[in-house]
This record gives structure tokens, C-alpha cells and sequence, in this order.
């Protein structure tokens, strides 16, 4: 027997129900239901689950083709460094009659599909014929077809596992593909169990069982990211009366040489006005982002109040927590609360900063924000800052631009043009703390504005990203985005696009004026995040809606 098959069986005993969670569901359960949707233009069978999430299903899929293989005996190792984030399981090729006697016997249970590779041609997993045109194909794209309840979310091969058979040489088992830890491996190697999770990431609170691997796939890789990473959200409802008073009162307290510069969109209603995306840009973390650590929810002693403040993953924070000046407070200028970011307890030396507009679009990765050694990565925009020194006739962001340019210009000699997309952004906690050391004035001036400000400075938004790169700890870096302006009369035929092709990695939907019907507006934007977001998060009270905010003395916190 092969040293590979001699070792126990590490059989599942406990799956997260968004996997479809029991190893026999019960008939009429919605993981047992079958829809006919289509994959790849071709009419399939998918599992109907509630709460499914793409990082679910492709988990589920390396879950049932251990379970087939452990069942049945078959010595296989689960494969890293693949380059894919698809999982992979190996087997020998010498096995491949049995394996392909015993995937057919399953997916005639269980309905799924097999194709050659990522784009092959989809075909039934229950047909022998299926298995005979496979024949000569070293590695094959296995699914078990997933979609929610809604028939929005459909996760096909994009979202299956691998199977690769190796060649069996000379008593050496020989990778059909490469992948950066092994290229070839003794038939008599000693294995080991390894949890699911390290082959196909899962939040951290769930477990989807163990796999047999090689002990030269557990350990740490070069490409990983073995640091946490958080993410960070500033938010604010405009519609609480308490919020509301307060600033009004503050703006009617300013000085009136400060009223006459106070630029019109410095304090525009639309900057704050929610249309409850900070939900749905929590949703699309727990879709497609599970490797995500915390999130931060920093307010003026406001939540949502829908918003699951006992899930461990999240953390309201207020203000007063974070401002290194109290008496800076109450603000309601961005950049001022941006600037104090880095403040936040327990915040990860490396995390993403969102606003709740902006939404991860499809399965991203780590790698797309940081690098493996830490380097963060930023986006620019093709959109330009004005020439010329700041003057108060400025927009705010075209002010905010050109303050930066002079900082960066003054000390590293360089003229920065460019202004940054609108997403996610990859920040350092230290390199914050430096910015703060380094701009020690122009940093004071920029918390101490109320309002937005032409002195004002875009730390996290660009200053951060600039500075980053001329000190070799940032790069350019690439991602697929969108920014839809829904006052835009193509709005509506935007939304759609993006609903029915999903091939964004980030998006933000936004608006700088208010609008003529803004009633309209919300129905529009309101009826694209369900269809694009229709599966609830974990940081969701179920049957929430609608919920006033709360305010922090409702929730009881206090302010160390």
C-alpha cells in the first residue's frame, strides 16, 4: 500500500451550514432542492442554500471530493501553489479507473459536473460518456452547482475544485501542472491531516474539517499573507435628528469670515446621505472578502440599527476614541476623521479603509490590495488635481489634492498629478503615525477643521499612497473598477450591466448633488444592492430593518 494512503482518515465532523452544511440534509431542506440555472450559457442543476457565499461553495466542493475519496478509500493529498484560488486535490494516475468509477456513482446521488480545466465545456458528472472524453485530460474541474434562494447567486466551476492526476514514475508521483512547492514526491512519502481551510480560506469562526495533504503543503509560502488584515469604515445616518441638531448648530456657531469660505459642497446633504449601503458593503465582505479579520465601524456615537454589535468580527467605534485632540470634536469633515484612523485600539498594522459606498464586487484577494511582504498597494484615478497653489473657490477634494502635492513636492522633490480611485484603500497603521510626525501641522490643521476645509489634507485617501511610494512601501497597483454616479442618467443601465456580469473586483455607486426625486434614486440604488447582495451577513439582526439608529448611550458603551 502507498505510504500516502497508510495514514488515518481525517473524516469532517463539523461543516458550517453555509456549505450546505449536513452530510445528509433532509429531503425537503433547502440544501437538499435542486434549480435548474444557467452556467456558461448551458442549462444546469444547482443545491439551493440559503446564506450561500462563493468562498462557501468552493469550500463545499473540496469538502464532498475528500468526503467521495475518504469513503472510498483512495489515497489523494490535497495540493498547494497552484496560482489558482481554486482548491486541488491530487491522486495517482494509476487510480484514475477507480476515481472515475466512484465520481460517476456520485454525482449520480449528488448532481454535479466536470469539465477540462477552468474553461472547459461543462458536461454531467453522472455519465460515462462524460468520463471517456475526459480520458486524456491530467486535470478536471469538479462542481456541485450552488445558488441562494433568490436565484441572483449562481457558483459554478469558477467556484469548484481541481483534480489532478499525477504520473507515477520510477516510484515517484510526477505534478501534472506546476505549482511552486512540488514538482515531484516519492510514493512512499509520509503524509499528514491538515485542516480544510489552509487548501479553500473560510472565515476564522468556521470549520469545515480536515483533508490529507503532503507536509511540504502546510507549511508557510511565499506568497502568503500571514498577517491579519481589518478593515475600517467611517459612516454616519444624516437622518438622526440628534446628528442633525448638533451640526446645525455648530455651523450656525462658525465664525462669519469662516461661513464666507466654507465652500457649498463642503457641506453638501449629499455627502451624507445613506442609503443604508454600509449594509450591503458588509454583505460583499462576508461574500467575497472572508479573509478579512475585524471590521471597524468608526461613527459620532451612532449604529446602525441593524447592525449586530455582539458579532465578535465587529466593532463600533466612536470619535472620542480615537481623536488625539478632544477638542477637535464634534467634526463632520472626512478628512479630519481619516486622519485619526490609525488611533483605532486593537486595529491591525495593516487593513483596508472603505467608505460605505464603495463594495468588492467578485471573489478578491489579499494580494490584490498588499503584497506578501507587507507593501501596500494604491489605485490612481485618471482623473486629475488642478494646477496651482489652493484657493477658497476650490472644490474640496481639488484643495485637498494640491495641499498634498505641495507636502509631497517639498520633501521628495516629485510633483504628484493624479488623484485616487474610489476604493478600498491599503493602509499601515505606522505609516499613518509617520504622516502624522512628519505633517505635524498641516496633520493638526486638518483634524481641527469641522468642516471640510482648503487646508485640509486626504491622508488616507492619497497623502498615505503617495507618501508610501516615495519610501519604497508602496506600489502601483491594478484592480477592475467601476465608479457609477447614479445622478447619471445611464445610471439605471449601469446598474444592470453590473448585476447581470458581476466582472468588477470593487465598485462604488455615489452622487456629489442631491437629486431632483431623490425618492426615485433610493428605489433604484435599493432594488440593485438586494439583487446584487441578496444573502444577509453575520453582522446583520435578522428582521432589523428599518431600525432607527442607536445612539451610544442606548448601547451602553463606554469611552476608555
Amino acid at each position: 500500500m502507498h505510504a500516502l494512503a497508510s495514514f488515518d482518515s481525517a473524516r469532517s465532523a463539523v461543516v458550517v451550514r453555509a456549505l450546505g452544511g449536513r452530510r445528509k440534509p433532509a429531503r425537503h431542506s433547502a440544501e437538499a432542492s435542486l434549480r435548474v440555472v444557467r452556467v456558461q450559457g448551458k442549462h444546469v442543476r444547482a443545491a439551493v442554500v440559503r446564506g450561500a457565499t462563493e468562498w462557501a461553495a468552493r469550500a463545499r466542493n473540496l469538502h464532498m471530493l475528500v468526503e467521495i475519496l475518504e469513503e472510498a478509500e483512495i489515497a489523494y493529498f490535497a495540493v498547494r501553489g497552484t496560482g489558482k484560488s481554486i482548491p486541488c486535490v491530487a491522486v495517482s494516475a494509476r487510480l484514475r479507473d477507480d476515481v472515475e468509477e466512484i465520481l460517476q456513482l456520485a454525482f449520480g446521488r449528488n448532481p454535479g459536473y466536470a469539465a477540462e480545466g477552468a474553461g472547459g465545456q461543462l458536461r454531467a458528472g453522472s455519465s460515462a460518456q462524460t468520463w471517456r472524453r475526459l480520458r486524456s485530460s491530467a486535470v478536471i474541474r469538479l462542481s456541485w452547482n450552488v445558488c441562494d434562494p433568490t436565484g441572483h447567486l449562481i457558483f459554478g466551476p469558477e467556484s469548484g475544485c481541481d483534480l489532478e492526476f499525477w504520473s507515477e514514475e520510477e516510484g515517484a508521483l510526477i505534478a501534472p501542472r506546476p505549482n511552486s512547492v512540488l514538482a515531484r514526491v516519492s510514493v512512499a512519502a509520509e503524509g499528514r491531516v491538515a485542516e480544510q481551510k489552509l487548501f479553500s480560506p473560510v472565515p476564522s469562526q468556521y470549520h469545515t474539517g480536515y483533508a490529507r495533504t503532503l507536509p511540504d503543503f502546510t507549511v508557510r509560502l511565499p506568497e502568503d499573507h500571514a498577517y491579519p488584515i481589518d478593515v475600517v469604515y467611517t459612516w454616519v445616518d444624516a437622518d438622526d435628528p440628534v446628528w442633525r441638531a448638533g451640526k446645525e448648530a455648530v455651523r450656525r456657531g462658525l465664525k462669519p469670515d469662516t461661513e464666507v469660505r466654507l465652500h457649498e459642497q463642503a457641506d453638501n446633504a449629499a455627502r451624507y446621505t445613506s442609503r443604508d449601503e454600509l449594509r450591503y458593503s458588509l454583505r460583499s465582505i462576508h461574500q467575497y472578502a472572508p479573509w478579512v479579520r475585524n471590521i471597524f465601524l468608526v461613527t459620532a456615537g451612532q449604529t446602525p440599527g441593524w447592525l449586530n454589535t455582539e458579532h465578535p468580527g465587529i466593532r463600533v467605534v466612536d470619535h472620542e476614541e480615537i481623536f488625539s485632540a478632544p477638542s477637535a470634536l464634534p467634526t463632520f469633515n472626512s478628512h479630519a476623521i481619516e486622519s485619526q484612523l490609525h488611533h483605532i485600539p486593537d486595529l491591525s498594522e495593516h487593513f483596508l479603509y472603505l467608505n460605505d459606498d464603495v463594495f468588492f464586487g467578485r471573489p478578491v484577494q489579499p494580494d490584490l490590495f498588499f503584497h506578501p511582504n507587507g507593501l501596500t498597494k494604491f489605485f490612481m484615478s485618471k482623473a486629475l488635481i488642478p494646477p496651482g497653489t489652493t484657493t477658497p473657490e476650490d472644490l474640496p477634494v481639488d484643495a485637498a489634492g494640491k495641499n498634498s502635492r505641495g507636502l509631497i513636492a517639498q520633501q521628495f522633490g516629485t510633483v504628484i498629478s493624479q488623484k485616487m480611485k474610489h476604493t478600498p484603500h491599503a493602509l499601515r497603521r505606522s505609516v499613518l503615525d509617520e504622516i502624522e510626525q512628519t505633517y505635524s501641522r498641516a496633520h493638526w490643521v486638518t483634524q481641527h477643521s469641522t468642516f471640510r476645509s482648503p487646508n485640509d489634507i486626504p491622508i488616507a485617501s492619497s497623502l498615505h499612497h503617495y507618501f508610501a511610494y516615495h519610501l519604497a512601501r508602496a506600489t502601483l497597483g491594478s484592480l477592475r473598477y467601476v465608479y457609477i454616479d447614479i445622478g447619471d442618467a445611464l445610471a439605471q443601465r449601469r446598474l444592470d450591466r453590473l448585476v447581470a456580469r458581476r466582472d468588477f473586483d470593487t465598485f462604488c455607486i455615489n452622487d456629489t448633488v442631491v437629486p431632483a426625486d431623490p425618492a426615485a434614486q433610493e428605489r433604484m440604488v435599493k432594488r440593485f444592492l438586494e439583487s446584487y447582495f441578496p444573502v444577509p451577513s453575520p453582522y446583520e439582526l435578522p428582521g432589523a430593518e428599518g431600525l432607527p439608529t442607536r445612539r451610544t448611550a442606548e448601547l451602553g458603551r463606554t469611552h476608555q
